[in-house]
Formats: C-alpha cells, structure tokens, sequence
C-alpha cells in the first residue's frame, strides 16, 4: 500500500480510545485508596495522634515499671544494710558476753580498792576496748527501777526519800549493745512508803 504524501504520519497512529467505564487511574502505593488517603479512610492528622497516644501509653508503663524496680532496690539495700548492722551487733554480743563475768570482777577489785598498779591499766585499757565495740554499762544508786533494764533480787525496805520504786543497791551493773539490754542490772529495790 503506497503512503499519500499529504497524510501526516501523526494521522497513521491508532486514536486514543476510553475505556467504557471512564479514565483509569493508577493504583496509589501502600493500598492509598482515591483521594491518596491510608488505612481505609483515616487522615494522616488521625494516624500521628493514634500512634502518638500509643507512644504515650508505653512511656507511661516504662516509668511506672522503672519506679517499681527503683522502689524495690530501695528496699533491698535497706533490708542489706538492716541484716548487716544486725549480723554485726549479734557477733559483738557472742564475743562480749562472756567477758562480762571478768568486767564484774573489775568492779568488785575497784569498790574494795585492790585495783592498783598494772592491773588498773589493764583493767582501763578493757573498759576502753569493750565501750569502743559498742557495750555500755548501766545501773546506779538511785535510778527508778524499771523492769525492762533491771532485775530486783530482794526489796529492802520503805525510803521516804522516794516517790518510785527505786534502785538502793547494785549487784551486777547491766549492759547494753546499742538499744539491747545484754544483761539486765541486777539491784535491791526500796519502795516509797505509804500513804497514809
């Protein structure tokens, strides 16, 4: 077939046809439907505050997590330090115990005055170790009884000087580690006389 020369060869090409249903439209990426919009209609202003929300709400579980787990610490290094002073002062009382029958025979060596020379060292130097370890002794003349410190043997007597059962002898001086009575003081009470 001879080409006419006076036909352009734009008019050889095949027109532009529509489809029956009217122009396509490519598919938006990402399941975008028409109007570019994602996830089945919900804005982009929508989709950053849902995730946003999320965020907090995660935000919000890790710092009430953190909290516990700094709480918790908390009180397992208090329950530590606790369990060690109390390991600590147990061991003091097993070693000092036994030395208090030697310290009440200090006492009785200085109330009859033999304690002189050397042995009034050594006997100081004693006091001073034991008081640095922690042991205080207690228990005077005088002091109102109070069963919790003090072990009455015997009553002797009535004094009108006092208002209280109150300690009139000491036989054993009492000791203390800290707030625990070691040994309670043993003493001879009077009592107030009555009130006619």
């Amino acid at each position: 077939m001879t080409q006419d020369p006076n036909v352009e060869s734009a008019d050889l090409e095949a027109p532009d046809v529509e489809s029956p249903q009217g122009p396509q439209e490519t598919a938006a990426p990402d399941g975008a439907g028409v109007g570019g919009q994602a996830g089945g209609g919900l804005s982009s202003d929508e989709g950053s505050t849902g995730s946003a929300t999320e965020a907090e709400q995660q935000l919000a579980e890790r710092t009430a997590d953190l909290q516990r787990l700094q709480a918790e610490f908390l009180n397992y290094k208090r329950r530590v330090e606790r369990d060690r002073d109390l390991v600590r002062e147990n061991a003091v009382f097993a070693v000092l115990s036994p030395m208090l029958d030697v310290l009440d025979s200090i006492d009785r060596a200085r109330e009859a005055g033999e304690l002189e020379g050397g042995f009034k060292g050594v006997a100081d130097q004693l006091e001073r170790i034991v008081a640095s370890l922690g042991l205080t002794k207690f228990g005077e003349p005088g002091d109102p009884f109070d069963p919790t410190h003090h072990e009455a043997l015997s009553h002797v007597g009535t004094d009108p000087e006092v208002d209280v059962v109150t300690c009139k002898h000491i036989a054993k001086s009492g000791y203390r580690i800290g707030d625990r009575v070691v040994r309670a003081a043993q003493v001879l009470v009077v009592d107030p006389e009555p009130i006619d």
